[in-house]
C-alpha cells in the first residue's frame, strides 16, 4: 500500500496517522474502523464480484465508501495496519453455527497484530457484532469489552477428533458472552486462500450471505444500526431494539446514503434460485 492509499484510508475512517504502531493507536483504529466501514454483503445481490486483491479492495472500501464481509474488511483493514508499521498475520477461522456446528474452512478470516510495545491481539473488524477493541492474543481468561465478556481459548477437539493444543499452530476458539463464535487457525495465512471461502459464500444456496442482505455498523453510542432488506433496525447500547419497515425504494437509499454512507443507485434484493 503506497503513502496515499494510505492517507486516504485514514480519512475514511477518521483517524489521524500514527506516530507508532501502539496497542493504543491499533485499538484507535479498530474501534474508528467500526464505526465508519460497514459489514455488509451488499455486492453479491447488487451482481458485484468479490475481489481479493488489494487495489480493488481499496477502491472499493476507500475510493466508493463501500464496506464488505470478513475477507474484504479484514483483508483491507489489514493491509493498513501493515503500511503503519504494524506485524501482521491473516488468520483463517471456522465459523460455529447452529448447534455449534464448524462452517467450511476458510469460512471467517481474521488478524494476528503484533505492536511495537510488546503487545500481541487478535484484531476483528468483519464479524458483525464482536469485539470493539482487540482481544490480546495469548490471554485465556475473561477479556471484559463493551461488545461482551470474550474469552480466547484453546480449542477442544473438532469433528474428525483433532484438538486444538498443538503448540505451534494449534486452534483457538473464541467465544463471547459464553457462546463459542468461532475456530482460529494460528497458522500464518495469505489473503488468496480465502479465494475459495469468499467464492463459496457469495454463491452457495447454503450460504446465509446469498440468502439474505445485510448491512450493519457500529453507532458512537456503542449500539448498532442494521438494514436487513428493508428492515432498519437501532440496537440500542444495552441491547434494546427499535425497528421499523421501509416502504418504499426510495427510503431504502436514503437509509444506505444517511446511515451508512453508501451511495447506490439501485436497491439491492436477495437473488432467487
Amino acid at each position: 500500500m503506497k503513502p496515499a492509499q494510505a492517507d486516504a484510508y485514514l480519512r475514511r475512517i477518521g483517524a489521524a496517522h500514527p506516530a507508532w504502531p501502539t496497542a493504543d493507536v491499533l485499538r484507535e483504529l479498530q474501534l474508528r474502523h467500526l464505526l465508519t466501514v460497514p459489514f455488509e454483503n451488499l455486492s453479491i445481490h447488487l451482481g458485484e464480484e468479490i475481489a481479493l486483491e488489494e487495489e480493488r479492495l481499496l477502491d472499493k472500501v476507500v475510493g466508493s465508501r463501500r464496506g464488505g464481509f470478513c475477507y474484504e474488511l479484514n483483508g483491507a483493514f489489514g493491509m493498513l495496519l501493515g503500511a503503519l508499521g504494524f506485524d501482521v498475520t491473516f488468520l483463517a477461522a471456522r465459523v460455529y453455527g447452529e448447534e455449534e456446528r464448524l462452517g467450511i474452512p476458510f469460512d471467517h478470516l481474521a488478524l494476528r497484530v503484533r505492536t511495537v510495545d510488546g503487545g500481541d491481539w487478535l484484531v476483528d473488524v468483519g464479524f458483525g457484532a464482536n469485539s470493539h477493541y482487540p482481544l490480546a492474543f495469548g490471554e485465556r481468561g475473561e477479556q471484559a469489552d463493551p461488545g461482551g465478556a470474550f474469552r480466547v481459548i484453546v480449542a477442544g477437539a473438532d469433528p474428525a477428533g483433532v484438538r486444538g493444543n498443538d503448540r505451534r499452530f494449534g486452534d483457538l476458539d473464541v467465544v463471547r458472552d459464553g457462546r463459542s463464535q468461532y475456530r482460529l487457525e494460528t497458522r500464518p495465512r495469505v489473503l488468496g486462500d480465502c479465494v475459495a471461502g469468499a467464492w463459496w459464500h457469495s454463491t452457495s444456496p447454503a450460504s446465509h450471505f446469498t440468502q439474505s442482505l445485510v448491512c450493519s455498523r457500529l453507532t458512537e453510542d456503542g449500539g448498532r444500526v442494521t438494514l436487513s432488506g428493508r428492515t432498519l433496525t437501532v440496537t440500542n447500547p444495552d441491547g434494546g431494539k427499535e425497528g421499523s419497515e421501509l416502504a418504499t425504494d426510495e427510503e431504502v437509499l436514503t437509509a444506505y446514503r444517511e446511515r451508512f454512507g453508501i451511495e447506490l443507485e439501485r436497491v439491492p434484493v436477495v437473488r432467487k434460485g
